[in-house]
């Protein structure tokens, strides 16, 4: 029996069976509006010679630096460009400047201490020698000679047995020599008095005393025994002092101040 199949054309009778062909359904075609669709296979060569150009361009070999030339160069001659080698520079200028730093105030020291020890010697040089409190000197400092040792006058009962030194009073009075201060205190015309023993037995009296400044015991030039004063029959203030050997009378001072190397 025969099949028929029908167009919109017309009708045809087959002479065999024609088994009837599956519709297919289409899509409808894009308009070709921008770029092309690439297809599975042009997408897949086109990411292929992208990671080869990447790994080309991975595996070039990187190229050698230039030679540092004179222009590249600080003015310390270490290449500018390097800045590890630059600050090794300047740490070293830094300990450089610090060791110079440190000489200069050591060779300054040194000086300023060599200037010291050439002061001090100067000052010891220019620099009065100490007292020598062993030597003897005369019992006032300021003074001036007022009467000699036996004058004759109305003041004086006998001859005058001493030498007066006239100075203000208060004035301190010291020991001639060293000697022992066997006496001190009133004795009439002679007022407050002091008496010194020296060691070949000499007497030293000090006499008109306004005050006694010291007792019984040793005595070197530098031992104030008193101050001057106008006590007794003294009508000025001054020091009477006599000189009296092994204790008995009385002899010149001037002389025998003299033999000690004093001048009054």
């Amino acid at each position: 029996m025969a099949s028929t199949y029908t167009e919109s054309t017309g009708t045809q009778l087959l002479d065999h069976p024609v088994e009837a062909e599956p519709l297919r359904h289409r899509l409808p075609r894009q308009a070709r509006t921008g770029a092309p669709l690439l297809g599975v296979t042009a997408m897949t060569a086109a990411l292929g010679a992208t990671g080869l150009a990447t790994a080309t361009a991975q595996a070039a070999p990187v190229p050698a630096p230039a030679p540092v030339t004179a222009a590249d160069e600080a003015p310390d001659g270490l290449p500018a460009a390097d800045p590890g080698l630059a600050l090794a520079a300047r740490i070293l200028q830094q300990a450089d400047g610090q060791r110079t730093s440190t000489e200069e105030s050591a060779r300054l020291a040194a000086a300023q201490e060599a200037e010291a020890k050439r002061a001090d010697r100067q000052a010891e040089t220019a620099a009065p020698a100490p007292a020598d409190h062993s030597a003897p000197a005369l019992p006032v400092a300021d003074y001036r000679l007022a009467a000699p040792f036996a004058q004759a006058g109305a003041h004086w009962a006998q001859l005058h047995h001493g030498l007066d030194f006239a100075a203000r009073t208060g004035t301190p009075v010291t020991a001639v020599t060293a000697g022992t201060v066997t006496a001190a205190g009133w004795s009439g015309t002679y007022g407050y008095r002091v008496i010194q023993t020296l060691p070949d037995g000499t007497e030293l009296w000090y006499c008109h005393l306004s005050r006694i400044s010291t007792a019984a015991g040793e005595a070197t030039p530098a031992t104030v025994l008193g101050t001057v004063g106008s006590t007794g029959s003294a009508t000025a203030p001054h020091l009477h002092l006599e000189v009296r050997p092994a204790g008995g009378a009385p002899v010149d001072p001037l002389p025998w101040l003299r033999q000690l190397g004093l001048r009054p």
